[in-house]
Order: structure tokens, then sequence, then C-alpha cells
């Protein structure tokens, strides 16, 4: 069924008649499509649930294409990102593109899948702006990273799974739960991936988030945790480029302090919860979706 959505995707983007938007899409990796498989797990695999995986699809590859650019991140996947490779001008434009075709094409599904997942696009813009603030500062307030996480990466999982309901005729509702949770998880996993992968895994360079700023669940448990003057130092170490001796003492203290392991629990929690929801609809069958995401390792 991937292999529809990609061939909807080309068809899209073809649609446009513009040679230099497919030459720029075609340098886009395709990544894991969880999203899509999420859809077709919960609403079969005809036309209108294709065309509505090739824009969540759509959207979360313009959302990428926007994050590199607030990142500065040069590299994606162990590739150059778009950014790197054609400037930041021409890597905000094709993410334009995609959420306007997106956008276009969700007029022809429904009008309530269409604004299931055009709120989602809002939560998610709303996110980034969240996620660029907070990096200015030493955020230590677990519940204002639930929230922005949510909004920058959950959010669009869960209209994916809403969407997917709506297509299906199923409880809206419950499926939506059901993606928020896996989007939070999702998240959250990134986040220690950050910390716990080497730099040719991750396709970036590790300990990057808390260089460009971000106290990501980690950091947060690990806060709480330190000494008085371990405290100062992990704040001075913040928006810095750390040396290897630096990323070592934080690597060293999570482990000390078992942070990672509380966070990956935490992860794991809302994944089993999600689990349990839909055992109870009988949807055993997205057991393995929420699986996949947290056993990963980028």
């Amino acid at each position: 069924m991937l292999s529809a959505v990609e061939r909807k995707i080309e068809q899209f983007i073809a649609d446009l008649n513009d040679k230099e938007v497919t030459k720029l899409y075609s340098k886009l990796p395709q990544g894991k499509r969880l999203r899509a498989k999420l859809i077709f797990k919960i609403a079969g695999g005809s036309l209108s649930v294709v065309k509505t995986a090739a824009i969540v699809e759509m959207i979360h590859a313009a959302s990428l294409l926007h994050d590199d650019v607030i990142d500065d991140a040069y590299t994606r996947r162990n590739k150059p990102s778009l950014n790197a490779l054609y400037g930041n001008k021409t890597a905000i434009m094709l993410g334009d593109v995609l959420y306007s075709k997106g956008f276009f094409e969700l007029n022809d599904i429904s009008s309530e899948v269409a604004k299931t997942v055009s709120n989602a696009v809002v939560q998610l813009s709303l996110g980034e702006l969240k996620d660029v603030s907070l990096s200015k500062t030493f955020n230590l307030d677990k519940e204002v990273y639930l929230e922005m996480i949510y909004q920058k990466t959950a959010s669009l999982m869960e209209a994916a799974a809403g969407a997917a309901a709506v297509l299906a005729g199923k409880d809206k509702k419950v499926y939506m739960t059901y993606g928020r949770n896996l989007g939070i998880a999702f998240q959250m996993i990134d986040d220690i991936l950050d910390i716990t992968m080497d730099t040719e895994t991750l396709g970036k360079p590790a300990l990057h988030d808390f260089e460009e700023g971000k106290t990501t669940l980690p950091y947060i448990y690990l806060y709480e945790m330190l000494s008085a003057e371990e405290k100062k130092k992990l704040h001075s170490l913040h928006r810095k480029r750390l040396s290897k001796e630096e990323a070592q003492w934080i690597k060293a203290k999570m482990q000390e302090h078992q942070v990672i392991q509380k966070s990956y629990l935490e992860a794991r929690e809302l994944v089993e919860e999600a689990i349990e929801l839909m055992n109870e609809c009988g949807e055993e069958a997205l057991s393995t979706i929420a699986m996949q995401m947290i056993e990963r390792d980028f």
C-alpha cells in the first residue's frame, strides 16, 4: 500500500507542472511513512484513504523542511538536507508548496477530514514557534515541554488516526487519543536517541538538541537529581558547543541517575495505554505500529 502513497504523491507533484519542484522533491528522503501505515491499518486502502495518507505525508515532509531551516540542520538520515544543498529560501518555499498542495487536495476528501488535518497543521506551527522560543531559555517545566511536543509532533499523528477513523466510520475520539499517545512517545524517543545514539546512526550530530538550547525530558529529569554545583555546570553548558569531555560528563550523569531509563519508561507507558485502548476496540493489529514508535534506533 505504501507504493500507492508514493505514486499518489508523485501525481500531486506532477499536477503542479513545475520541473524545479519535481527535481527538489526527488531529493527528499522518503522516511518510514509511519503516518501512512497508521492510516492504512485503521481505514483500509480505498482511494480516499490513499489520498489522505499521501497528503499527511506531504505535510509531514513540509514540516521537516521548515524544521531543518529553523534548527540549522544540514544533514538528515546521513545525507545533506535540502537547505544544505539549495539554501534556506528554497527549502522553505518547497515546504510551502507541499503544504499548499496538501491543503488543496484535502478539499476532495471530506470536510471533516480536511478540518482534522488542517487543524493539526495549525498546532504543528504553534509547536514549532514554541520550540524556537523555548530554545532561548533553560526550560525545566515538564508540562511546557509536553505541550510543545504534542503540538509539534503528536498533533499530526493524532490527526492521521482521527482522519482515518472518519474515513472508516470508526470512533474518531478514541483513535485520536491513540494517535496522540503515539506521537508524544515518538518525540520522547527521538529526544532520548539524540543523547544515546552516535552521529553516524542519527544522521545528525549527537547531543545536538542541548547545543541548540532544547532541554528535553532527560535533561529536565537530570537537573532535578543533580547537586547545586552540578546544576550550575549543566546550566552553563546549555546552548554551547560541547567539548568531548563535557558531552561525556552529561552522558555519565544521566547514566548515574538513570534518567534515560526513566524517560524511556514514560514513553513506553504512553504506548502501552494506546495499545490497551486499541485492544479494547479489537484493533490488535495496531500494536505493531505502536511498538515501532519506541523500539527503534533513529
